[in-house]
């Protein structure tokens, strides 16, 4: 008897790839966007592009300079409601980088998904409800948590580090925008007490007296803003306190101004922390955030690609779901295999956009971030698939499944904490009560608005 006999067979049928609601491989081809295109830029050498001192210094910082760069490309009535949206409703006054300008669609401008978060115009607010009842200028209530002034202790063993108040770029949805960047007309910002020097040194020495801490954010602002020795003089300090294991480096700068990655001074202080970090055996990344696929271009790459080469452990993405820009599966799978793919930069996380005021417009339900969740399930390699969190007031963040209850009609969920933050040390009920997040009140139905209208 044969030794098969018997034994089962699967038959084999050959099909090809079933059809699916996304596409892979990405249609358009990977390419640094041709800065000439635009009227402000037609005479700029690669030269020039490729310096940070050049882009530092075309910068734009009103009206007068966006026109220039796009010429008759944008339009009266966008410039208008930029002009007007700046008086009446943003929350960060305007900053944009020429790298960042040429990654939008000067075409139209107008539904312009880059445009629409980093120059936001009065008619993309919602007209009803541009903010939240229970919206706040400090939302994350990250300086109640200060330690230290600067210094947010919130979680266990996690603290974030803000060492300056300033970023080559602001960004309209900006969760910092209580403290970060230039005074508007709707806000007057805070600004740090101490000297920088001072605070710093106050940031360690808390660190050093506090064993249970093993994982700093250094961010602020933007690090990119900070001289590259007094970066690399802070942060191998925390190479130096034991308990340190893990250092997070937090900054946009390297999707919207990569050419300061790429200046020599600063490649080489980086890489002596990465050896540094080696020798220490701490683990060093860099965390950016990049909203939109169009954003992840060449250069980008090029500088995610040098911290990746002289040793920092990984470079992730944090984003933000904005409604938009990137909150449809399409959108938001172009984004992670843009970056995956050709920037090697890991998606990470994708927060909703925080109650600040004025952001309604860019909020999702939490059902709707559910909904997507699940939409981008499947396509990316597991340890490469975003999750996608809610950053509840004095909880943290939560993955959008873990909701304890939900009211849908008035768009209230409920979340559990398991850890105390030092405002709830003498708090019993801290890990049993619930806490509240909001939907955006026009994502509710006619019976919930109108509870809303009532409250």
């Amino acid at each position: 008897m044969s030794p098969s006999a018997g034994r089962p067979v699967h038959e084999v049928r050959t099909h090809g790839p079933a059809d699916q609601p996304f596409r892979y491989p990405l249609p358009e081809p990977f390419t640094e966007p041709d800065w000439r295109r635009l009227p402000g830029y037609k005479d700029v050498s690669r030269r020039d592009w490729e310096s940070a001192l050049w882009q530092r210094q075309h910068t734009v910082k009103n009206l007068k300079e966006l026109k220039a760069v796009f010429g008759d490309l944008i339009s009266e009535d966008l410039l208008a409601s930029i002009e007007q949206d700046q008086k009446e409703r943003a929350t960060m006054s305007m900053l944009v980088p020429p790298q960042m300008l040429n990654t939008m669609g000067e075409r139209d401008l107008w539904s312009d998904p880059v445009r629409r978060y980093m120059l936001v115009a009065f008619k993309d607010r919602h007209p009803q409800w541009p903010s939240h009842p229970k919206a706040a200028r400090d939302s994350l209530h990250e300086a109640d948590m200060w330690a230290v002034e600067g210094l947010t202790h919130r979680y266990p063993t996690k603290v974030l580090a803000e060492l300056l108040s300033t970023c080559p770029q602001y960004c309209g949805h900006c969760t910092r925008m209580d403290l970060v960047g230039n005074d508007v007309p709707q806000v007057i910002k805070y600004k740090f007490n101490a000297q920088p020097k001072s605070r710093y040194d106050q940031i360690l020495e808390y660190l050093r007296k506090t064993p249970s801490v093993r994982d700093v954010v250094v961010s602020g602002g933007d690090i990119a803003n900070l001289p590259i020795a007094h970066l690399e003089d802070f942060v191998s300090g925390l190479m130096d306190i034991p308990n340190i294991k893990d250092i997070r480096l937090a900054s946009k700068a390297l999707m919207a101004l990569p050419q300061h990655f790429l200046q020599d001074e600063v490649q080489q202080g980086l890489k002596r922390l990465a050896k540094k970090a080696r020798a220490r055996e701490v683990s060093l990344a860099l965390h950016t955030h990049v909203n939109h696929a169009r954003q992840v271009t060449p250069l980008a790459a090029k500088a995610a690609s040098s911290l990746l080469e002289m040793g920092f452990r990984d470079v992730r993405n944090q984003g933000v779901l904005l409604r938009g820009i990137n909150t449809t599966p399409q959108d938001l799978l172009n984004l992670c295999f843009r970056l995956l793919d050709d920037a090697k930069i890991m998606p990470y996380y994708f927060y909703m956009c925080d109650m600040i005021p004025s952001s309604e417009h860019w909020r999702l339900a939490i059902y709707e971030a559910q909904q997507l969740q699940h939409d981008i399930m499947g396509y990316l390699p597991g340890f490469a698939t975003p999750r996608l969190v809610c950053d509840v007031p004095f909880v943290g963040k939560r993955w959008v499944h873990q909701i304890a209850a939900y009211d849908r009609e008035k768009g209230i969920s409920y979340w559990t904490k398991n850890y105390r933050t030092s405002i709830e040390a003498a708090d019993p009920q801290a890990l049993a009560r619930r806490y509240e997040y909001y939907d955006p009140i026009y994502t509710l139905p006619e019976a919930g608005q109108a509870w809303w209208r009532r409250a």
